[in-house]
């Protein structure tokens, strides 16, 4: 666990690998890191514990510390979600509280488990941990929502450890159009714009999934620093604005960005009546009683029954997009983020446990260690540290 994993680490932080690890390493000895991880709004459920392994039947959780451990996910960037509201005063501020409140929820319930799981404020305390072998947890924020109209606000989520950052989730906002909205400022607003400025002066990264396609084009030419789109999907393999055209994934590896890929929206979405109830419930599960809890659940599979959330989509139609979007950006420009507990999985890959088999796949594609490693975790640390940099400079 010591000399070896310290090795390891060391060859990711540097992105290289000896000819003698070529095709030797399994699953469980890459770093592997998922850069969006919704498993937050779990964490105060009544009854639950991070700790366990929750049964898919009766509990809907794609990720715990159990199942981290089987489907060996080294970690990755856990996210405070905030739900877009409108665009006042009272907006902003109750937006606020609940970022903070999930903030501090993500710390309290990580402190439980010391020996298990540690926090990561840089590509060099992942590898550390990695190397001890702990979890690793990032911070991120999705949606910029309740820093309203006051930038400085950014430095306190930098203070509580946030590293990865968007603007905007599923609908315009004063910072970015969103991909599912009808255009508002045509990309960034001009506080949109500084908020590019005031991401990259304290070393955030920039996580472009959810903005608009011209608001992507905008924090592309903007930014200083490398964008990394935490979970996205290739609009090659479905026709729809939350995905990404192969043609700006180009460029956004032509700036030496990453597009995680998700699972997500490789069909349409099928949101019928029954399916958005449960899914406003969703939201509100640490409302519920455990056996509520798991009530929902069982609702929950038997319309998967019925009708599946993403219609067809399985496993082989996503490993089909992941290689796709692996052949136009490069191994150099690729990494994971599926959106587990936010709507992602699909039948033979519904939760962290099957992460072995993507590995499998990609090694009968042809794939070497080293492209695994990159793809795993190092090219999501190389943009952290690129970001590390720009706040250095």
């Amino acid at each position: 666990m010591t000399k070896r994993l310290t090795f390891l680490a060391a060859l990711l932080l540097c992105g290289c690998a000896t000819t003698a690890q070529q095709g030797t390493r399994s699953h469980a000895d890459f770093l592997v890191l998922d850069t969006h991880l919704d498993t937050p709004l779990h964490f105060a459920r009544p009854g639950w514990s991070f700790a366990g392994h929750h049964d898919p039947a009766t509990d809907l959780v794609q990720v715990d510390m159990k199942r981290m451990e089987a489907g060996a996910l080294d970690g990755g960037f856990f996210a405070i979600y905030t739900e877009q509201g409108p665009l006042t005063a009272k907006g902003y501020a109750d937006a606020l509280a609940f970022a903070r409140g999930r903030s501090d929820l993500i710390d309290t319930t990580l402190a439980q488990f010391p020996a298990r799981i540690g926090r990561a404020l840089t590509a060099q305390d992942a590898a550390r941990l990695n190397a001890a072998g702990t979890l690793i947890a990032f911070k991120s924020m999705e949606n910029s929502y309740p820093l309203g109209e006051d930038l400085s606000l950014l430095r306190e989520f930098y203070d509580r450890g946030v590293r990865l950052a968007g603007p905007v989730h599923g609908a315009n906002n004063q910072f970015a159009d969103s991909s599912s909205d009808k255009p508002k400022w045509n990309g960034l607003s001009p506080l949109g714009r500084a908020w590019v400025r005031e991401m990259n002066r304290l070393g955030i990264a920039i996580d472009a999934s959810h903005a608009s396609d011209a608001a992507f084009d905008e924090m592309l030419e903007l930014s200083t620093t490398p964008l990394l789109l935490s979970h996205s999907s290739g609009r090659w393999a479905h026709d729809h604005p939350r995905n990404l055209d192969d043609d700006r994934i180009r460029k956004l590896a032509a700036k030496d960005g990453a597009m995680c890929v998700s699972t997500i929206f490789l069909t349409d979405m099928k949101m019928g009546p029954e399916r958005e109830t449960l899914f406003t419930r969703y939201e509100h599960l640490d409302t519920m009683t455990p056996a509520q809890q798991a009530d929902h659940a069982r609702k929950w599979r038997a319309l998967d029954a019925t009708e599946p959330l993403w219609g067809d989509a399985d496993f082989e139609r996503y490993m089909a997009m992941v290689l796709h979007v692996i052949e136009v950006a490069s191994v150099d420009h690729v990494c994971f983020g599926a959106d587990w507990d936010g709507g992602g999985g699909l039948p033979g890959i519904e939760d962290i446990s099957a992460l072995p088999k993507v590995t499998e796949r990609l090694r009968q594609a042809g794939y070497s260690d080293a492209d695994l490693a990159k793809l795993w975790g190092g090219n999501i640390l190389r943009i952290l540290r690129e970001a590390e940099r720009a706040k250095a400079r």
